[in-house]
């Protein structure tokens, strides 16, 4: 009976897994704490890496290594896609040091955070929302500095997610039987995210829900600038075939495919740059301030890189950057 209860005791221990125990700290030197964040940096081991990181912070809060720990505790946060954290850290270090060189890389760090959770039109699209304001807000801070420059393109793509979205939503009122809805949701895609792809789907479905209700004026209106702007789209050919089907006679023929492409509804039509749908690799490196020893963040607000520092740094290897961009789904439909 022992050895019986002393068996499944054993099995049962086995049949738990075993938590990675908790890092325990002591009072170190900085320097030491610093070094051994960025060693597991350098292996990969990215939550070891916030906890040294997040310990410099707690025992040396007042030292220019803890103003860099911050925004390293950010970058080993988002590269273990623990998004919340990385945003939060990000968060703080903007708070405390509104002017710092670095800041802008702060800004560019939330954005990339809520870019990356963006999921497939079907689901919410709370995440979209968030990084697109985040990405303007970077260009709006920092329009001279490298991460405007792509802010700029991922609001292209962002604008496209919530275009599609919003068709999505539009076609299923339209098969439910409620246009009057549906034509919401295309005016919207007209108004609001005119440069992106799924326009002249819009303008078509916007034809096609206004013959439903009887707004025929409407229907021509919107077949008119759909013929303007992309008379060489299958959209607009199939917006001709159906006006004309119903005796009506839109301003322009379709044009071959190859035609005059883009143009604007109020101007000049932009298409969207990466075509649809959208994949696209990216690259965050991390963070590349050095601690010095001056008290607290300068007050430019310059996007340029911090000057030289002659204080020797524990480190200078940085791990390889990280894949992604709009992983795990497909932009549009």
């Amino acid at each position: 009976m022992v050895v019986l209860a002393s068996a499944v005791a054993i099995s049962g221990c086995s049949m738990f897994p075993k938590k990675k125990p908790t890092l325990a700290f002591e009072e170190r030197p900085v320097e030491l704490l610093y070094d051994a964040g960025a060693t597991r940096l350098d292996k990969h081991e990215w939550t070891d890496a916030a906890d040294y990181f997040h310990e410099v912070e707690r025992q040396h809060p007042y030292s220019e290594w803890s103003r860099r720990a911050i925004l390293m505790t950010a970058y080993a946060h988002y590269m273990a896609n623990d998004y919340p954290e990385a945003i939060a850290d990000s968060e703080r270090f903007i708070s405390l040091y509104p002017g710092n060189a670095s800041t802008p890389y702060a800004y560019y760090l939330k954005a990339i955070c809520y870019f990356e959770q963006i999921v497939d039109v079907g689901r919410d699209q709370a995440n979209a929302s968030e990084a697109g304001e985040a990405l303007r807000e970077v260009v709006k801070r920092y329009p001279a500095s490298e991460y405007a420059i792509d802010a700029r393109l991922k609001i292209d793509m962002v604008n496209d997610q919530l275009a599609g979205k919003e068709m999505n939503i539009g076609r299923y009122y339209l098969r439910s039987g409620d246009p009057m809805a549906a034509i919401g949701r295309f005016k919207t895609v007209v108004d609001k995210y005119q440069t992106t792809s799924h326009t002249p789907e819009a303008l078509y479905r916007l034809v096609e829900a206004y013959l439903t209700v009887g707004l025929v004026e409407e229907a021509k209106r919107n077949g008119a600038v759909l013929g303007y702007n992309y008379p060489g789209d299958p959209w607009y050919a199939d917006a001709y075939t159906l006006l004309t089907g119903r005796g009506y006679q839109p301003a322009i023929r379709p044009q071959p495919i190859g035609g005059r492409q883009g143009g604007h509804v109020r101007g000049a039509y932009g298409g969207n740059p990466f075509g649809h749908p959208v994949h696209k690799e990216f690259t965050l490196p991390p963070p590349d301030e050095k601690p010095d020893q001056s008290s607290g963040g300068d007050q430019s607000t310059s996007a340029a890189p911090p000057p030289a520092d002659t204080t020797p740094a524990p480190s200078t290897t940085q791990p390889p950057p990280k894949q992604g961009g709009f992983i795990h789904g497909v932009l549009g439909l």
